[in-house]
């Protein structure tokens, strides 16, 4: 079933001939090409556009291996403009090409073009052509399928009651063991070796996008970093800590090299970081939580997975949805996540069912709340759900399949 992604294509044509280079960026396969070449295109075809002023190029195909060139690139592009009518460059994995930001330079020079580009690398997608572009451009992140455009991807449309239609509700939590444990690459899907299919990716986005990329010499202390950060998804882990964990394995690093090494992770889309609110500034940036952009992908490296897996997925959930405004809260107690601005608390527990459990994770709802005098309280767990009254305060406990389809509904 071909999923319309809406909220992404809502966007591209809000933007629609703004004069903006428009970067739709993320991690490798998650649907950036076909959101540009497949959905835009169609809908500026259904617009009224002429196929004749679309211009397309893939820039990590053979065919147009030439045209990495950026001279080349940009003559090609010049000899495609026939008359003074609008064209559309829609220019996919624009990292390929060398001095790219000299030509979206270019390009912006000409009036009767409208640019959009696709890339995979975060860091060279903004802040290393912010000055060649002086901020003519604007960026949209790409995410793997949310939960509920997985459920399409499966033929599963919530109609409105659907938590009330018993056979329905029972296909969603069903469906929603599979997305859990193997994640929302639209491709996927498809496989039947979901692990094989993951692995692959992981491969190609390591030794692509990690070691050739960034000339890494001692590949094993990257490899085994990743390894460390997918064991450590809950626990807050300085450059130090980090350090001291991958020589201890007996990879030798700096701090140095391993700041490095985790910006380089953060650049490709494989993982994102949020800081601690409670601590000091200075603090913030060296003693953070990470978590990987797809659980699909954590899943390779870790065993008994599922606790692990559930404060990933919450923690991809909402930082999709608030990007650098998610942190963690932790001084003398620890809640997983708080959004500032919405005054939202949020606590990821696989199962409260036993009493040491619940008290820890209310208390430290609770504690916190009073003291940031937050207003909404959440523990999203596996499969428990009920409503705790306690202290002035009411706490959701809700199962996590529910709330992240409630998520999308905000």
């Amino acid at each position: 079933m071909e999923i319309k992604r809406d909220a992404y294509l809502e966007q591209l044509k809000i933007r629609k001939d703004n004069g903006m280079i428009k970067i739709i960026t993320g991690i490798r396969r998650c649907g950036k090409s076909f959101l540009l070449f497949v959905l835009f295109k169609k809908y500026l075809l259904e617009s009224g556009v002429d196929n004749d002023h679309i211009i397309e190029i893939a820039l990590d195909g053979i065919e147009n291996e030439e045209l990495r060139d950026p001279k080349k690139c940009y003559q090609h592009i010049k000899d495609a403009m026939k008359d003074d009518q609008k064209y559309y460059l829609l220019l996919d994995e624009v990292q390929f090409m060398s001095r790219f930001e000299e030509v979206l330079n270019s390009l912006l020079r000409i009036s009767n073009i409208d640019v959009y580009v696709t890339g995979s690398n975060a860091k060279m997608l903004s802040s290393e052509i912010a000055t060649t572009l002086g901020g003519r451009f604007l960026i949209q992140e790409v995410y793997p399928y949310s939960f509920r455009e997985f459920l399409l991807s499966q033929d599963i449309i919530l109609k409105t009651n659907w938590l009330y239609t018993p056979s329905l509700r029972n296909e969603v939590v069903r469906t929603f063991d599979a997305y859990f444990y193997n994640g929302g690459f639209p491709e996927l899907i498809a496989f039947k070796d979901k692990r094989s299919w993951l692995s692959g990716l992981y491969q190609k986005i390591f030794f692509g996008d990690l070691v050739a990329r960034y000339a890494l010499r001692n590949s094993d202390s990257m490899s085994l970093l990743v390894k460390k950060l997918a064991e450590s998804v809950m626990q807050p882990s300085s450059y130090n800590r980090l350090k001291n964990i991958v020589s201890s394995a007996g990879e030798s690093v700096g701090v140095r090299t391993v700041i490095d090494y985790v910006g380089y992770l953060e650049e490709t889309w494989l993982i994102f970081s949020i800081e601690n609110y409670a601590a000091r500034f200075a603090e913030r940036e060296s003693n953070r939580k990470y978590y990987f952009i797809d659980n699909g992908i954590l899943n390779l490296f870790i065993f008994n997975p599922e606790t692990l897996l559930l404060e990933n997925l919450v923690a991809v959930s909402l930082y999709r949805m608030v990007g650098k405004e998610l942190y963690f809260y932790n001084q003398n107690v620890e809640v997983d996540f708080y959004i500032p601005d919405q005054k939202w608390l949020v606590q990821a527990s696989y199962n409260i069912s036993d009493t040491q459990t619940f008290t820890r994770e209310v208390n430290g709802l609770l504690k916190t709340a009073k003291f940031l005098k937050a207003e909404k309280l959440q523990i999203v767990t596996r499969n428990e759900e009920r409503t705790v009254e306690q202290d002035g305060f009411t706490i959701e406990v809700i199962p996590i399949w529910k709330w992240m389809i409630m998520l999308e509904n905000k």
